[in-house]
């Protein structure tokens, strides 16, 4: 992959410090200001429609912890990869949005580990790295926040028991890179499989897609979503990402009901 495109984002930086400064004049002209947390990932994130239903992103869930003037703009799309998020142009149409002071938060990996398929495939280590890069990069370019969260776990159980990881390299790829830049990171892969391993193997079929037709390891169904995203919250929190005047409902129970799936777009 060409490093052109990030010399060109990195260019683009040199110009943030000025639209931050306009941004700070305005909030303090008029208080407390709506900052948008973009999300950038694939289905287990995503928003799913009434076809699809009771399969939940946690992207759908977000909200829930977080005050109106937080919004959440869900980007998350079903089967994308760090890569074919990017060659699809879809990360173009997130930074012509973002705005200085947004939030990007970026999950990738379980399509990314899909080595049978060039349009999607990335090496933990090498272009899997690039292509978030791009996503930083990007953000920052346009004085946005990017945090990276590593992919959350699947349901996978040992013959003893015990959650196993599924996502290889990967995760300590997206750690070691977040080290690297400097950018905050969500280890949501570990918060996940430490879920998963408390709950164990009958409980957690409550939480994924597990229908009387359908045995999904992978994707959620309300309850599912809801902890996840919880988790999420909690981390943004955490890590400093978010005050505590930013997120609500941390230690409370979500009522299911409160996810709805619209119909899809014509």
């Amino acid at each position: 992959m060409s490093l052109t495109r990030r010399q060109v984002t990195l260019a683009a930086m040199a110009a943030a410090p000025l639209a931050l400064a306009a941004t700070g004049t305005a909030q303090a002209a008029s208080g407390r200001r709506t900052r948008t947390l973009y999300i950038a990932g694939d289905s287990t994130a995503a928003q799913k429609y009434a076809g699809a239903a009771p399969e939940t992103g946690w992207g759908m869930a977000l909200p829930f912890f977080l005050h109106k003037d937080r919004p959440v703009s869900n980007h998350a799309v079903n089967g994308r990869s760090s890569k074919s998020f990017v060659d699809e142009g879809r990360l173009d149409v997130v930074l012509a949005a973002i705005r200085p002071g947004d939030l990007l938060l970026i999950q990738f990996a379980h399509n990314d580990e899909k080595a049978t398929d060039p349009t999607r495939y990335t090496e933990p280590w090498t272009t899997y790295q690039d292509y978030l890069r791009l996503y930083i990069d990007g953000a920052r370019a346009r004085g946005a926040r990017p945090v990276l969260a590593t992919a959350v776990e699947r349901r996978r159980f040992d013959a003893s028991g015990n959650a196993v990881p599924t996502h290889g390299d990967y995760p300590a790829a997206m750690r070691a890179l977040a080290q690297e830049e400097r950018v905050t990171l969500l280890d949501i892969q570990a918060l996940s499989l430490a879920l998963w391993q408390r709950l164990g193997v009958e409980e957690t079929k409550k939480y994924f897609n597990w229908t009387a037709t359908e045995q999904d390891n992978t994707h959620f169904n309300p309850p599912g979503a809801i902890a996840v995203a919880r988790l999420v919250a909690q981390e943004l929190l955490r890590t400093r990402v978010l005050a505590p005047q930013d997120v609500r409902r941390l230690d409370e129970e979500i009522p299911q009901s409160w996810i709805t799936w619209p119909q899809a777009a014509a």
